[in-house]
């Protein structure tokens, strides 16, 4: 079942449970092409690109060999969202504020050179994202991931 709503996330949809996710400030929709992936491009791109980092399998068969996954297209992203990584990219791009201990994720700090740009992209990435959600698979429900908007 939940991998059925995965599919239905990756082929565009989305909830109506919260109408302002998904959408940029002035009411503009927020798409992987125009927005998420120039920002990831600009600010992950040098070590998450497929030139840097390679797919989840081929890192984890060799993980001391890399520093990174690769993310830079629309279904790797996804995967680090949706399944089979759920959560991650909310867990490490997080600003602290939904952690039980506050402290940001580890690549919070990339989302921009000053704290104004990263809240600024972080609350793209939300927008974009929906349902902010730092849980993993197994503890996530379907109600959950039929939140997510991640629209192309």
């Amino acid at each position: 079942m939940k991998k059925k709503l995965f599919f239905n996330v990756l082929l565009g949809a989305g909830t109506l449970l919260f109408p302002s996710a998904g959408f940029a400030q002035g009411g503009e929709e927020i798409t992987y092409r125009k927005h998420i992936q120039p920002l990831l491009a600009t600010r992950c791109g040098l070590c998450h690109s497929a030139n840097a980092a390679p797919t989840i399998h081929a890192f984890e068969e060799e993980p001391n060999r890399w520093i990174a996954m690769r993310m830079d297209t629309y279904s790797h992203l996804v995967s680090y969202i949706v399944w089979p990584d759920t959560g991650a990219i909310m867990r490490r791009l997080d600003d602290g504020k939904n952690t039980s201990d506050g402290k940001p994720g580890n690549m919070y700090i990339h989302l921009g050179a000053t704290e104004q740009e990263r809240q600024h992209n972080l609350q793209l990435m939300k927008n974009w994202i929906g349902n902010w959600n730092t849980k993993r698979w197994n503890d996530i429900d379907l109600k959950e991931i039929d939140t997510l908007n991640l629209k192309y």
